[in-house]
C-alpha cells in the first residue's frame, strides 16, 4: 500500500510515519510530497530511521511535485499549511484590531485560513482523481469542516480527520484505568464545535462518575470553571473556551504571544532534534506541538476505508439528515461507521437547543465562508464574518473583511 502526506515537510509527519510503523498498516511507501527541500531533507532522514528501528519494510521516497508523489496512491492525507506560521500569525493577531479573537481555525482567523486553502486543496484534489482515481483523501488540513465540504462538493472521495475526539477516548481511559477501545463517546457537532454528551465505558454512561472524581482535572484541561462544566452536563471541546469566555480569552491574548509564534520556536527545535542521526523515535516536545494521536486516528481511517472494516470512528462527512436542523450538504463531526463506501454517520439522538442554536449559526457561516473562497471577492468575506458569532456586527466585519483580504492577497487568486 502507498500512502501520500501531501505536507510532508511538517514537523507532524514523524508522529504520523511512527503510526503507520506501530499500528501495523502494510505499508510499502509513504510519499511525502512538499515544496520545501530543506525541511523534506530533515524529515525524511529521521522518519527512515523510525521505520528501520520499528522493522518496517517501508520505503520514504520525497518529491515536491504532486502528480509525482500522487501517482499511484492508495490514501493521500493533507496536512499543507499554506503561507506557514507567518500567515498564522496574522491569523491570530490581526483580529484584534477590530476587537476579535485571533485564532487559526475559530472566528476571523480560520476564515482567513479557509480563503488560502481551499482553491490549492481543490486543485489537489483533482490530481488526485486524475492521477489515482480509487484513493481516498483524508483531510487533516484546517479548517477541516469547510475544507471536507469543499471537497464533498467537488466530488472527491473524501473523509476528513480530528484529533478531539481520540484525545478524549485516551484521556478518559486513562483516568478510567481500561483500554481505550472500551470507551466510545456521543460526540456531537461540527469541527472545532464539539462536546461529549457521553461516555460509554462498555455501553454504560460514565461521564457523572468522570466528572465525580475527576472534574478538576477535566475543567483545567478545558481552561472552564469547573461548575460551568457541571452545569451544562457535557465535555465541550476546549475551542468551546472561544465561545463561553470570548472577552476573558482576548483580554489573554493581548498579553501573550501568539501560538503561532509558540510553534515555530517549537517547531525550529523539533527539526533540529529531526536532524540528529543518533535520533531515531519521536521526542516528546513534538507532543506539545499538537496533534496528540494524529497517527492513530489517521491510521484507524486510512485502514478502515482501504479494507473495509466497518469500524465506528469520529470523522468529519456529510451530515444527510443526521441532526435533522441542518441542510444535508452541511459537513458535521460525530461517530461514523468507515469502510470501502467512506463515512456514514450514525444516527444522533436530538441535540440540547444550547448546542444545536450554536451549531446551526456556526454551519450558516461555514456556507458562506466557503462561497467566499470559492468565488472571491471582499463583500463575500464581509458576509461570512457578520454570520459568524465570533464577529457578528456589520462595521466589524466589514473592516475585518478589508484587513483580512489585504493580509492574504499574496495568497488569494482573486484579490
Amino acid at each position: 500500500m502507498k500512502i501520500t502526506v501531501v505536507g510532508g515537510g511538517s514537523t507532524y509527519t514523524p508522529e504520523l510515519v511512527d503510526g503507520f510503523a506501530r499500528l501495523g498498516l502494510p505499508v510499502t511507501e509513504i510519499a511525502l510530497v512538499d515544496p520545501d527541500p530543506e525541511r523534506l531533507d530533515v524529515v525524511a532522514p529521521f522518519a527512515r530511521r523510525i521505520l528501520a528501528r520499528q522493522g518496517s519494510p517501508a520505503k520514504i521516497t520525497t518529491t515536491a511535485d504532486p502528480d509525482a508523489g500522487i501517482d499511484g496512491t492508495d490514501a493521500v492525507l493533507f496536512q499543507l499549511r499554506i503561507g506557514g506560521q507567518a500567515a498564522r500569525h496574522i491569523d491570530e493577531t490581526l483580529p484584534h484590531e477590530c476587537g476579535c479573537i485571533g485564532q487559526e481555525t475559530t472566528g476571523a482567523g480560520g476564515l482567513a485560513k479557509a480563503l488560502r486553502t481551499v482553491p490549492v486543496v481543490l486543485d489537489l484534489a483533482e490530481r488526485v482523481a486524475r492521477r489515482a482515481p480509487n484513493a481516498w483523501i483524508v483531510d487533516f488540513t484546517n479548517p477541516v469542516g469547510i475544507v471536507t465540504r469543499a471537497l464533498l462538493d467537488a466530488g472527491h472521495k473524501a473523509v476528513g480527520l480530528c484529533n478531539v475526539a481520540i484525545g478524549f477516548q485516551r484521556t478518559f481511559a486513562d483516568w478510567l484505568g481500561v483500554d481505550h477501545e472500551r470507551i466510545t463517546l456521543d460526540h456531537v457537532g461540527l469541527n472545532h464545535l464539539t462536546w461529549e454528551r457521553s461516555v460509554r465505558l462498555d455501553g454504560v454512561d460514565v461521564l457523572p462518575r468522570l466528572l465525580d472524581e475527576h472534574g478538576q482535572a477535566l475543567a483545567d484541561r478545558l481552561r472552564m470553571p469547573l461548575d460551568v462544566v457541571r452545569r451544562l452536563g457535557v465535555v465541550p471541546s476546549y475551542y468551546l473556551r472561544y465561545y463561553y469566555a470570548h472577552d476573558e480569552v482576548l483580554r489573554e491574548q493581548l498579553t501573550e504571544p501568539s501560538r503561532a509564534e509558540q510553534v515555530a520556536a517549537m517547531e525550529g527545535d523539533l527539526l533540529k532534534m529531526y536532524a540528529d542521526p543518533a535520533l531515531t523515535e519521536k521526542p516528546a516536545l513534538l507532543d506539545r506541538r499538537g496533534g496528540a494521536y494524529y497517527s492513530e486516528a489517521a491510521v484507524q481511517l486510512v485502514h478502515a476505508l482501504t479494507t473495509d472494516t466497518g469500524d465506528v470512528r469520529v470523522a468529519n462527512v456529510r451530515n444527510n439528515g443526521t441532526l435533522p436542523f441542518l441542510p444535508d450538504d452541511a459537513v458535521i463531526e460525530v461517530p461514523s461507521r468507515i469502510g470501502a463506501h467512506g463515512a456514514t454517520p450514525l444516527p444522533v439522538t436530538a441535540v440540547e437547543p444550547l448546542f444545536a442554536g450554536l451549531i446551526a449559526h456556526v454551519t450558516a457561516y461555514e456556507e458562506l465562508a466557503l462561497e467566499a473562497a470559492l468565488r472571491g471577492g471582499v463583500d463575500r468575506v464581509a458576509t461570512a464574518l457578520l454570520a459568524h458569532p465570533l464577529v457578528g456586527q456589520v462595521s466589524v466585519a466589514e473592516e475585518l473583511a478589508a484587513k483580512l483580504v489585504a493580509a492574504n492577497r499574496e495568497h488569494l487568486w482573486w484579490a
